[in-house]
């Protein structure tokens, strides 16, 4: 006869978690089923997204500049020092030579002076300290043994300066490659966001810049008729400032790139420096270094052409007044040296100088 056997009942326990994550399967299904899709980000979103990476490059390659400058100078003041020490060495041997030349000619004459043979197996520092020796030695030979003191103590200083500065200059370099690394992510990110733009969206972005530097060109003009009369490029501004403006007017179009003091190409600091170096002007190299160049003119209606103009809190965008609330500069990556409303910039106008 066959056997019926009572099926095996489920675990309790099993049967309410398989059943829990059933229900929270169902549930997350549910959700994904119903949510939007993420929305893509707007062509003016990306703009906003993308300016505000350009300024924070733009912070970064000021401090780029500031440390590429300094280790410039660093290695200029450590090759002066270099040479200093090679040359003080050769006259330090020099008086040695000639030291040990008394003393062969004393030697030869009737023997070597106690006291110079103490000097010439001994530190002359440690010897000339010792004053009771002194009177034992010639006018001429006091006089040798103190020029070698006064050339080693140089020497020792000018050795000690080097080694300082070169630490500096290591720190420096190190400091340099951070403020690059940081230049260079700023703007892969603002390039990322750009590539995330359509064909039109790029080309409708690039007509709005296109426009605006129209509209700023034409204000630019006014200032230029309402001063001269004529239609031409504004060439007003007095002295070093006039001649500083034109040779900027001279670059509209080059391009901008990071780090770059022309002629081919300029970053914002870059263009004010070389513009002003074509005027006779020296300028330091950076944009908040520029701020101590000439007077303050805190007031936008009280600017001159060729001002240097000054924005942001940290001051670090730099250009020059073009008139009629207009300026010329070196914008940012991807842009050219152009003529721009100061109201369109991105932030505050802090105060003009005038050089």
């Amino acid at each position: 006869m066959a056997s019926h056997r009572r099926p095996k009942q489920p675990n309790r326990a099993r049967v309410t978690v398989l059943t829990t994550a059933a229900a929270a399967a169902v549930v997350l299904s549910s959700q994904a089923a119903n949510a939007a899709p993420s929305e893509k980000p707007s062509k003016d979103e990306v703009k906003a997204k993308v300016d505000k990476l350009y300024q924070q490059a733009e912070q970064a390659t000021e401090k780029y500049n500031g440390a590429k400058e300094k280790q410039e100078k660093l290695q200029k003041e450590i090759s002066t020092i270099q040479d200093n020490v090679a040359k003080g060495q050769q006259e330090l041997n020099e008086l040695r030579d000639g030291l040990g030349s008394m003393a062969s000619a004393q030697y030869r004459s009737g023997g070597l002076d106690p006291s110079l043979q103490l000097f010439l197996s001994a530190d002359p520092d440690d010897y000339l300290d010792k004053a009771s020796a002194l009177d034992q030695l010639s006018a001429q030979q006091v006089d040798a043994l103190k020029k070698i003191q006064e050339k080693q103590r140089e020497l020792a200083q000018q050795r000690s300066e080097a080694s300082g500065k070169l630490e500096d200059l290591d720190s420096t370099r190190t400091e340099l490659g951070k403020k690059k690394k940081e230049v260079q992510g700023k703007l892969g990110a603002a390039q990322k966001l750009l590539n995330s733009l359509t064909a039109e969206e790029k080309a409708q972005l690039a007509e709005e810049e296109a426009r605006a530097t129209r509209a700023s060109e034409r204000e630019v003009l006014k200032a230029s008729d309402a001063g001269t009369g004529t239609s031409a490029p504004v060439s007003s501004g007095s002295g070093r400032a006039g001649a500083a403006f034109a040779a900027a007017q001279s670059k509209l179009g080059t391009p901008y790139v990071y780090g770059a003091t022309g002629p081919s190409s300029f970053d914002c600091s870059g263009l004010t420096s070389w513009a002003y170096a074509q005027a006779g002007v020296g300028l330091p190299r950076t944009s908040e270094a520029q701020t101590g160049a000439g007077t303050r003119i805190y007031s936008a209606s009280q600017l001159q052409v060729g001002d240097l103009v000054f924005f942001f809190n940290d001051l670090h965008h730099v250009g020059l007044y073009a008139g009629n609330g207009q300026i010329i500069h070196a914008p940012r990556s991807g842009t050219v040296v152009r003529y721009e409303s100061m109201n369109t910039i991105g932030g505050p106008f802090m105060f003009g100088v005038r050089v």
